[in-house]
């Protein structure tokens, strides 16, 4: 058997789930979350859990206990005691989950034990996006009104609905009413962070936070599940489109550090080897002279390579004047890049709903100024974080030759199987960011598990001890099988996109490819992804748990979970050579 460190690059257990099923209903509780809830066969919801957040939107772990169970025949009453605690503050809830053949409810009480600091506490409910996406929903509010909409289709940047008191869709062959109590409930298109959900969840974004619940205060939430039959056929997914797409090049991120690190020591390159080096270069820091210097000095060392800037301005100022200075370092450090990405240093951190955008020179007038700055040069706008922010701030295509943004898989939620379902998410994101950015190129990264830099708090989350964590600088899943796995999923859910360019790594660091000694388990599917650069994609596709992708004459395959599947170990990967005429 192989060890937990091997798989995942951590000796933190796994969560267990344990399952259960009564009448129509089935579904798995896993750490107090009751997950992948299933309706006569048909999954209904994807999660119901009582979530707490920090100031930094950090989900705080709970400590549970008192958890019991008793089932009979037709009836099922789970019970159990989650005490989350925040800097000298308490929040205990008692939670209840009472499941019969109509039903299935699940209720908490909390009550605080000092001042208590989060931005969020309360249940968040998240539909499924397949079988639901684009597809009809009533919306019953707080008066007792009700609204015939639909689930977004593409990516929604704002909420589709608020003041929830209800939801009502067809699941399979059964009309299936979601009703919630005990607080104002909105919705929002989680589908923007990757995550395969659209998530409703209690006080709405526009309120302050973060907020505080006094010493002693009382609450009470509920979620309801009740269905009916219905005589109409179950929703059918539409059939895969045609595959029109060359699998992209490949970029690593660094930072002039790193650059330093690989003008000493090219051969670092060389067992990945991309196409392309992607230089991170914030004005921020200070010293941009010497950022420049450091990329020049990577760039005399790998002449090979194709090198791209990204681009973090202040724009404190005239932006043309910034943006000229900028240039003027950059050929006086002889740094010569393909193409330069411009973001602006405010862009990095996300606007909710509800709240007031940075100060900022218009991104019209940014780009203008950069076009003058660089007029040889391939210029690429978007963000340096996440899909949200790309699609709640978008760029002026006009002045721009690509456009791009990142992912993560842990903004969330951080246990395996919910990182895995990310991947659902991919197309979604592909085809809503396709809508945008049109005919522009369309490059993605950087891409990796843990989180480079967080858009919605303050700081990335510290892992000092090698944990599944939200939001953390660090996932040791990266450097494991998990993380080998991962990234075959991600390149079979972007393969069909069309993008130009995919970031899905550093160099160096804890997103890296170089170990201390010989490389990490991601570094050779990175090489043979990278191998793949400029080839046809004649399939791929994610699904069950199994990543699959045949590019020019080669089909890769990646099991997505910790059980053995089509031959395939836990985490484990292949590569097969196929003939011309099979690929096609």
């Amino acid at each position: 058997m192989i060890d937990a460190v091997t798989l995942f690059g951590t000796d933190q257990p796994s969560i267990e789930g344990q399952s259960f099923a009564v009448g129509p209903w089935s579904f798995t509780l896993e750490n107090g979350a009751v997950r992948h809830i299933a309706l006569r066969g048909h999954e209904a919801i994807h999660n119901i859990a009582f979530l707490v957040r920090d100031r930094d939107w950090g989900t705080l772990v709970p400590q549970l206990d008192n958890l019991d169970v008793a089932q009979t025949d037709t009836t099922l009453r789970i019970t159990y005691d989650a005490l989350f605690i925040s800097a000298d503050a308490k929040l205990a809830v008692q939670v209840s989950i009472d499941v019969g053949p109509e039903s299935l409810v699940m209720s908490a009480i909390g009550e605080t034990q000092g001042t208590f600091e989060t931005n969020r506490a309360g249940f968040t409910v998240l539909h499924p996006i397949a079988d639901v996406a684009g597809q009809p929903v009533r919306v019953k509010h707080s008066d007792g009104s009700s609204e015939d909409s639909a689930f977004p289709d593409l990516i929604e940047p704002w909420r589709p609905f608020v003041d929830i008191a209800a939801l009502t869709n067809q699941v399979g062959d059964a009309e299936l009413c979601c009703a919630f109590r005990g607080d104002t409930f909105e919705m929002e298109d989680q589908r923007q962070w990757g995550d395969a959900s659209f998530k409703t969840y209690n006080r709405p974004l526009d309120m302050p936070w973060p907020y505080t619940i006094v010493d002693g205060a009382r609450q009470a939430q509920s979620v309801e599940l009740t269905w009916t039959p219905l005589a109409g056929k179950p929703v059918e997914d539409t059939a895969p489109a045609a595959i029109d797409a060359t699998f992209p090049e490949m970029a690593l991120v660094m930072d002039p550090q790193d650059a330093l690190r690989l003008a000493r020591q090219p051969s670092d390159i060389a067992f990945v080897n991309p196409q392309r080096l992607l230089c991170h270069l914030d004005a921020a820091i200070g010293d941009t002279a010497a950022q420049f210097r450091a990329f020049a000095a990577a760039q005399r060392a790998c002449p090979d390579k194709v090198f791209d800037l990204e681009l973090i301005c202040l724009f404190d100022d005239d932006p043309a004047t910034e943006l000229s200075s900028l240039a003027a370092q950059m050929h006086a450090a002889g740094f010569m890049p393909d193409s330069v990405l411009v973001c602006p240093s405010v862009d990095r951190q996300s606007t909710p709903p509800g709240s007031d955008w940075p100060d900022c020179p218009p991104l019209a007038d940014i780009h203008a100024a950069a076009s003058l700055a660089f007029p040889d040069i391939r210029r690429g706008g978007g963000m340096v974080s996440f899909f949200p922010e790309l699609n709640r701030k978008r760029p002026p295509l006009k002045h721009l030759d690509f456009v791009s943004h990142g992912l993560c898989p842990i903004v969330h939620a951080a246990d395996d199987v919910s990182v895995m379902e990310t991947l659902e998410a991919i197309p979604h994101i592909t085809r809503s960011a396709r809508a945008i950015t049109g005919d522009k190129d369309y490059r993605i990264g950087p891409a990796t598990i843990a989180m480079r830099q967080n858009p919605y708090g303050a700081r990335t989350i510290p892992n000092p001890d090698h944990e599944r964590i939200c939001m953390a600088h660090d996932d040791p899943r990266h450097r494991a099988k998990f993380g080998a796995a991962y990234v075959i999923g991600l390149a079979s859910a972007l393969a069909s996109s069309g993008l130009s360019v995919w970031t899905p790594a550093a160099l160096y660091g804890p997103r890296g490819v170089i170990a201390d000694q010989g490389e990490w388990p991601i570094s050779a599917a990175l090489k043979a992804l990278a191998e793949r650069a400029g080839e046809k994609v004649h399939s791929a596709r994610v699904s069950d748990g199994l990543a699959e992708a045949c590019i020019g004459t080669v089909t890769l395959k990646a099991n997505l979970t910790a059980h053995t599947q089509q031959s395939l170990g836990a985490y484990a990967w292949s590569m097969a050579d196929v003939s011309a005429s099979e690929a096609t």
